[in-house]
């Protein structure tokens, strides 16, 4: 390709950078999984030439020993992906302290990971979508997901929105999303939509005290649909009895039989 810092794009460069486009933002733990690095030299090699042919932002969060490089599509790297480029509008080689975007869309990129690049639980049970909002999901709604997932198991379809909580939301808020939810899935928008009957919404929160404040608000409203783990859980359990119902603590399978 033309430039200063001249470089052969691969087909791996090409997947890296869609991949890059619906995560919006990795650190490079994460550029590892989804491009497939086997190594973490290799990962840093390639991911400074990218960045030296302008395809990726390189930023930085944390300051010291903590900090961390993180990567985003760029506008020349879009073209290039045929992709758009969403990621945060931060600065070439930008310095952050904190930055509360960043920080969850990371721990959402984690699960994507997991899901997708992660050991399924056997049984027949495979990966099959992830889309990521950046709008309402339907118009009647004020419902922007963190993210929604599909699996084709042995009885049919398990399609999944995915709701991360950092302890930023309030309980209001959370009834009201609850509520949303339910209307998504009373109305039939969601089989107009996603072509599916039912869905589950699965909740991650950064602590056990966190996790029983949620429940409890969305407990009130139903019991149906939503089910609860931390985010540690989900990164190494995800298909694990890790999950809880909105009115009983007993963990259980995402995949368990329905009633």
């Amino acid at each position: 390709m033309d430039g200063t810092n001249r470089m052969i794009v691969q087909l791996r460069d090409r997947q890296f950078l869609k991949e890059l486009s619906l995560l919006r933002v990795v650190d490079r733990e994460q550029a590892k999984i989804v491009a497939g690095f086997g190594s973490t030299t290799r990962a840093n090699t390639r991911l400074l030439k990218l960045t030296r042919a302008g395809l990726v932002r390189r930023f930085f969060l944390g300051s010291g020993g903590g900090r961390k490089a993180l990567y985003a599509l760029s506008e020349k790297g879009s073209l290039v992906a045929d992709a758009p480029a969403r990621g945060p509008r931060r600065s070439q080689g930008a310095m952050l302290v904190a930055d509360a975007f960043v920080e969850h869309q990371l721990a959402v990129n984690s699960i994507y990971c997991t899901v997708k690049f992660g050991k399924m639980p056997g049984q027949g049970v495979t990966f099959h979508r992830w889309l990521a909002f950046h709008e309402t999901i339907v118009p009647e709604l004020r419902l922007i997901p963190d993210g929604y997932m599909e699996f084709i198991t042995p009885a049919g379809i398990f399609a999944a929105f995915l709701e991360v909580d950092l302890g930023t939301e309030s309980l209001a808020v959370w009834r009201e999303k609850t509520r949303q939810y339910l209307q998504l899935a009373l109305s039939g928008a969601f089989h107009r939509v996603f072509g599916q009957d039912r869905f589950r919404a699965l909740v991650l929160v950064n602590s056990e005290r966190r996790l029983e404040s949620i429940r409890k608000a969305v407990s009130a409203v139903t019991e149906k649909i939503f089910r609860f783990a931390t985010l540690d859980d989900a990164r190494t359990e995800f298909f694990g009895p890790i999950w809880t119902k909105p009115n009983s603590n007993q963990p259980e399978s995402i995949f368990e039989p329905k009633p």
